[in-house]
């Protein structure tokens, strides 16, 4: 698939945006969906010379918007030197090649234009991989309007093999390599299973970021875990999944993974086809919901991640709600339903990296693994032993008074082995 913006000589394309308001559906929803459309165009590199909506009771099956309405667009794009045309909505095979012999140029709509951006965004093979089988899948039922201008050479019974047309040719060559990437996701999935094997042998409990896009998830992954993944003020500025280890106040060790972030809209296809990284979601102990709490529809954004993460089956996770950018409202404003709705949440900035105690504390609590609770005496002069404790455990209480020092602790059951000799029999918790 090509990319939004030509390559060949720079050109930023132009381009004019086009939204359908149901009459069913609140008028503030249209305005704000074009509001991100117009963001994601931006993001994948083109300039915005207009936007035009209709207001309707249902969507035209032909052309999705009335057809004296489209011919309204088109003179408004031909007038604009609009060269691209977005529409906010997903558009039938048919729609599309309609629409095109109206506006006379090229016509996206948002799953193409979400593919485009995460077609350029993708660094690892694993996300490669991914962003060609949704494209792929996105193009199979679309591939006629590229070869409308062709016929069979031959045909009908008996004359096929040589008489296969260039759309058979290329529909085969397509669902071929559907074929071959399926497969080499299922052994992506296969390796990040082994390696989820690998972390749950350390017991370490594990935690996704998870959230509306732009909520700020990588600054907070970064600030949490020192890591250095791209934080940006764009749309998907993440794709590829990252996991770090996070060390909590209560000396807890955690695995916390950034995942790409959701929206509105989002294909069907591209959720399938992300299924192998967002296994991240499925598996972990529990879910960051990152919200920007000051985004006037931050409401409906948390219903969005929601119905993306029951359609990925980690709709009932243990979740925690992180309100962030609370730094941009003003003082007594974080109120109303969200707080009364998430009493529990927890408000930070990640920027600013205010609130941090409240969160982490919130994560000790919801994340304490499984630890066994042990009374050691320990000669004063075993200084490594006691450094030892500190470093894999929680030290409860340490007593230096009398020839040994009695510390009471938690520890993880893997290192047990390493302190036996120091614990003393029959004490518990």
């Amino acid at each position: 698939m090509k990319s939004l913006v030509a390559t060949a000589d720079k050109k930023t394309e132009r381009a004019f945006l086009v939204g359908v308001e149901l009459k069913s559906s609140p008028k503030w929803e249209l305005q704000d969906s074009l509001e991100e459309l117009g963001s994601l165009a931006s993001t994948a590199g083109a300039e915005i010379i207009g936007a035009g909506s209709q207001r309707l009771e249902k969507p035209f099956p032909a052309t999705l918007i009335g057809t004296g309405k489209a011919d309204e667009f088109a003179d408004l794009c031909r007038e604009s030197k609009a060269d691209t045309v977005i529409f906010d909505d997903e558009l039938s095979p048919a729609q599309s090649r309609n629409l095109e012999k109206i506006f006379e140029c090229k016509v996206l709509d948002r799953t193409s234009l979400i593919l485009d951006i995460f077609a350029q965004r993708a660094r690892t093979r694993e996300g490669k991989l991914q962003i060609e089988l949704a494209q792929l899948q996105h193009l199979l039922p679309r591939l006629t309007r590229f070869w409308t201008h062709l016929s069979r050479q031959k045909g009908g019974i008996g004359m096929r093999g040589d008489g296969e047309t260039q759309l058979e040719s290329d529909r085969r060559r397509v669902q071929e390599r559907i074929h071959r990437i399926s497969l080499d996701l299922k052994s992506v999935q296969r390796q990040r299973a082994t390696q989820r094997d690998g972390r749950r042998r350390t017991l370490w409990p594990t935690a996704s970021l998870v959230g509306y896009t732009n909520a700020g998830k990588s600054t907070l992954f970064n600030a949490l875990t020192g890591a250095d993944t791209l934080q940006e003020d764009k749309l998907f500025a993440t794709l590829d999944p990252t996991t770090r280890r996070l060390r909590l106040p209560t000396n807890q060790n955690v695995l916390l993974s950034d995942t790409v972030g959701f929206i509105r809209k989002l294909p069907h296809s591209l959720v399938d086809s992300f299924k192998a990284t967002l296994e991240e979601v499925v598996q972990s102990d529990l879910l960051l919901h990152v919200v920007d709490v000051s985004h006037p529809q931050a409401e409906e954004q948390i219903s969005v991640v929601n119905g993306v993460l029951h359609e990925l089956g980690a709709g009932e996770k243990p979740t925690l709600m992180v309100f962030n950018k609370a730094d941009r409202l003003e003082s007594g404003q974080f109120a109303g339903s969200l707080a009364e709705a998430y009493p529990d949440a927890a408000a930070v900035s990640a920027l600013r990296r205010s609130g941090f105690d409240d969160l982490m504390r919130e994560l000790g609590t919801r994340l304490r693994p499984v630890r066994e609770f042990v009374v050691l005496a320990v000669p004063h002069s075993r200084t490594d032993v006691i450094a030892r404790l500190h470093e894999v455990g929680e030290v409860v209480e340490i007593d230096y008074d009398g020839p040994e020092a009695s510390i009471r602790a938690r520890i993880p059951p893997y290192v047990v082995n390493e302190f036996e000799r120091f614990i003393k029999a029959d004490v518990h918790a």
